[in-house]
C-alpha cells in the first residue's frame, strides 16, 4: 500500500483553496469595475440629458438651433427601420435554423453552411455596411433610404437569429419529436405543432436581442450614407431617414463646437435606452409566459 503524506495533501488543498479565493476576488473586482463604469456612464448621461427631455424635444424636427431641436424624425426612422428588419430577420433566420436542424442532411455541406453562419456572427458591423453600400445602395440603386438601411441591418443581425434559433430548437427534448411521429404526424406537423412552440421562448429572446443590436448600431448606417440633416419625417420604406444612434453620433461631434449639442446627445441616449429596455422587457415577459406553458 502506497504511503500518503498528509502534510503534502494539506499543502495541495491549501494551495487550491488560495487559488480559488484569488479567482473569486478577481471575478468580483471585474464585476464591480464593470458596474462602476456603467453607473458613472448612466449618471453622466442622465445628469446631462434628463432636463432636455420634454414634449417639444420628443415631437419636434431637427434644427440647427439646439434649443429647438427634436428627435421625432429619428424616432420614426428607427421604427421604419425595424419594420423592415423584423420580418426579414424573423422569417429568414428562423427558417434557416429549422432547415439546418430538422431537414438538412448531416454532412460537409451542412457543416460548411453552419461554420460560415457562426463566423458571420462575429464579423465587424462596418463590413456589413460596406456590403450594403455595394449591393443595395449602388448595385441596386436604392440610395440611402429606409429599405436599403433595413436590408443592411438585416444582414448584420441575421446570423445572430439563426444561431439563437438553432440553440433553442436543439434544446427541445427528443422524446417530444418521437411522440409526435408515433402519433402519425408528418415532419412539418411536428415542427409546426411541437418543436416551434417549445422553442419559441429561446427564439423570441434571440430575435429581440438581435433587433436591439440593430437599433443601437451606427457604423453600417454611416457607411451607406444615412444623413442626420434637416430632412422630413419618413412616411414609408422608400423615404430617406435617420435613426437615434446616428443622431447621437452627429450631435456628439457637433458638441465640440456647441456645448448644448452634448446635452441633446445625452437626452437622445436616454430615449434610446428606454426603447431598448422596453424591448428587452417584452422579450423576458414572452419568454416566461411560454416557459410556463411548455
Amino acid at each position: 500500500m502506497k504511503y500518503v503524506d498528509s502534510n503534502q495533501v494539506l499543502k495541495k488543498m491549501t494551495y487550491r483553496l488560495s487559488i480559488n479565493n484569488i479567482a473569486k476576488y478577481l471575478f468580483m473586482l471585474s464585476t464591480l469595475f464593470g458596474l462602476i463604469v456603467l453607473i458613472v456612464l448612466l449618471y453622466r448621461v442622465i445628469s446631462q440629458g434628463l432636463g432636455w427631455i420634454d414634449y417639444p424635444f420628443l415631437t419636434g424636427k431637427l434644427s440647427t438651433y439646439a434649443e429647438k431641436a427634436g428627435i421625432m424624425g429619428a424616432i420614426l426612422g428607427t421604427l421604419w427601420l425595424m419594420i423592415v428588419v423584423a420580418p426579414i430577420t424573423i422569417f429568414l433566420g428562423v427558417g434557416t435554423a429549422i432547415y439546418l436542424e430538422e431537414y438538412a442532411k448531416k454532412g460537409r455541406l451542412q457543416s460548411f453552411i453552419q461554420t460560415n453562419i457562426t463566423n458571420l456572427a462575429g464579423v465587424p458591423s462596418i463590413v456589413f455596411g460596406l456590403l450594403g453600400l455595394t449591393i443595395f445602395v449602388r448595385s441596386l440603386g436604392l440610395g440611402n433610404i429606409v429599405l436599403a438601411g433595413g436590408l443592411t441591418m438585416s444582414l448584420l443581425v441575421l446570423p445572430i437569429v439563426v444561431v439563437a434559433s438553432q440553440e433553442a430548437i436543439r434544446a427541445v427534448p427528443q422524446f417530444l419529436r418521437e411522440a409526435s411521429y408515433g402519433m402519425g404526424a408528418t415532419k412539418w406537423q411536428t415542427v409546426k405543432k411541437v418543436i416551434l412552440p417549445a422553442a419559441l421562448p429561446g427564439i423570441i429572446t434571440g430575435v429581440i436581442l438581435s433587433l436591439s443590436r440593430a437599433i443601437g448600431e451606427t457604423a453600417p448606417l454611416v457607411v451607406i450614407g444615412i444623413p442626420a440633416l434637416l430632412i422630413p419625417f419618413p412616411d414609408h420604406i422608400l423615404d430617406k431617414f435617420t435613426v437615434l444612434p446616428m443622431q447621437v453620433y452627429y450631435w456628439t461631434i457637433d458638441s465640440a463646437l456647441v456645448a448644448e449639442y452634448g446635452n441633446l446627445a445625452a437626452a437622445t441616449i436616454i430615449v434610446l435606452l428606454l426603447i431598448l429596455f422596453v424591448m428587452n422587457s417584452i422579450a423576458v415577459v414572452i419568454r416566461n409566459k411560454f416557459q410556463k406553458r411548455y
